[in-house]
């Protein structure tokens, strides 16, 4: 349903994306990790014709993204960082406007707008100017703006940046509702539990280059299944197992602080990269 082929962008003497070469499949939810200036907005401003690519080339459903501009935009949806929804306007009017912007017809777009008022749950909400709302109805009202002209594909930039733990959740739900539903996302997040969570497959990038690919457990399995956090010299040092209980001989050789816990994506990333995901 994605896919990249060798994809370049610079800007001036920065090199943002590196020969970037990945496939994403139909149905599939596709996590995109990488620390900030890593090169995930870029791709995902590549991928929906907001930038140009140096060099390479990228197809959504089949379309190429600048030879077929047009058709390769109808594919896609897209859910940015920042709320950029008119707070002046209700949840209604920000729908209505979208519509017509893909030139839906007036009873197409009136359904399509009860129908997604509905599955994201703010149907009472409606009339409901956007300023009014919470954060994460917010980013639900993003959500369905982007499906209103029901797109093969998603992009979703950081959806949950800044919701609580609780609201963040919910967005969870409502994603995996949507993947469910057959459309492919590819989402980008620095939340680490929020992509073992929700993603079929994630890729890892760093300085603009992809350094992994594959499925989160089969990554973590690399690693080891349990890891020992230990403080050395003011320096937190990592070792990995494969069971609790040879984490557990290791633990009777340790002294001063420590700890044992399950081995998650980030491990993987400092495996490869030597950084920290989060910022």
């Amino acid at each position: 349903m994605i896919r990249m082929e060798r994809l370049r962008k610079h800007y001036k003497d920065l090199q943002a994306l590196r020969d970037v070469s990945l496939h994403v499949g139909e149905g599939e939810l596709f996590a995109y990790l990488g620390p900030n200036g890593s090169g995930k907005t870029t791709t995902i401003k590549i991928l929906t014709g907001l930038a140009r690519p140096t060099a390479g080339d990228a197809y959504l459903h089949g379309f190429h993204i600048e030879r077929d501009s047009l058709q390769a935009k109808r594919q896609c949806g897209l859910v940015p960082q920042t709320i950029n929804l008119d707070h002046e306007l209700t949840v209604l009017e920000n729908l209505e406007i979208h519509g017509r912007l893909f030139h839906m017809p007036r009873q197409e777009r009136s359904s399509r707008i009860d129908e997604l008022l509905e599955y994201i749950e703010i149907a009472d909400r409606r009339n409901t100017p956007v300023k009014q709302l919470s954060g994460g109805l917010k980013r639900r009202v993003m959500v369905a703006r982007a499906m209103m002209h029901s797109p093969r594909i998603l992009f979703l930039d950081e959806p949950t940046v800044g919701l609580d733990p609780t609201i963040r959740r919910r967005i969870w739900s409502l994603v995996k509702k949507i993947q469910q539903s057959g459309s492919t996302i590819f989402l980008t997040t620095h939340y680490i539990e929020e992509a073992e969570f929700l993603a079929d497959r994630v890729a890892f990038l760093d300085e603009g280059r992809i350094v992994a690919v594959d499925a989160p457990q089969n990554l973590m399995a690399r690693l080891g299944s349990w890891a020992l956090d230990r403080i050395v010299d003011g320096e937190m040092q990592t070792q990995y197992f494969s069971s609790r209980e040879s984490a557990n001989v290791q633990i009777d050789h340790q002294l001063g602080s420590f700890s044992v816990r399950r081995v998650n994506l980030e491990d993987v990333f400092l495996s490869v990269t030597g950084k920290k995901v989060l910022p």
